[in-house]
């Protein structure tokens, strides 16, 4: 009986392991975008620019960047996390302000969204 507990007690602590290093790996947020625009300093020790025609190349649930007020945000790790479920997906890859600024967005939603920044729009 003693093995059996320890054995269940084992799975079910290797199990967390494995869920805990997969959620910390899906909101890794200090990895670098390398853009074909150009790249300078900013908070995270770096600032892409694109152009909206490479924006709108990420634009799928596994790659899924936004543009808010002429930032762009790489949101690809959160999409699933989304609380309003696919409505992020409705303009990935593009202009998603309005959607953004809309009131069924927490304020919290405001301070979350720096973690995504990964650089600023650039005229075509």
């Amino acid at each position: 009986m003693d093995v059996l507990v320890l054995t269940t007690l084992f799975v079910a602590l290797l199990l967390s392991l494995v869920i805990l290093t997969s959620r910390l790996r899906k909101f890794d947020h200090g990895k670098r975008v390398q853009s074909s625009v150009s790249s300078e300093g900013s908070k995270k020790g770096y600032t892409s620019s694109y152009r909206k025609g490479e924006v709108s190349l990420h634009n799928k649930r596994s790659d899924c960047w936004i543009i808010i007020k002429e930032k762009v945000y790489d949101v690809s790790c959160y999409v699933e996390e989304h609380p309003g479920g696919d409505a992020i997906l409705a303009h990935a890859g593009d202009d998603s302000t309005q959607g953004f600024f809309r009131p069924q967005h927490a304020t919290r939603v405001f301070d979350m969204i720096d973690d995504f920044y990964i650089g600023d729009l650039v005229s075509e």
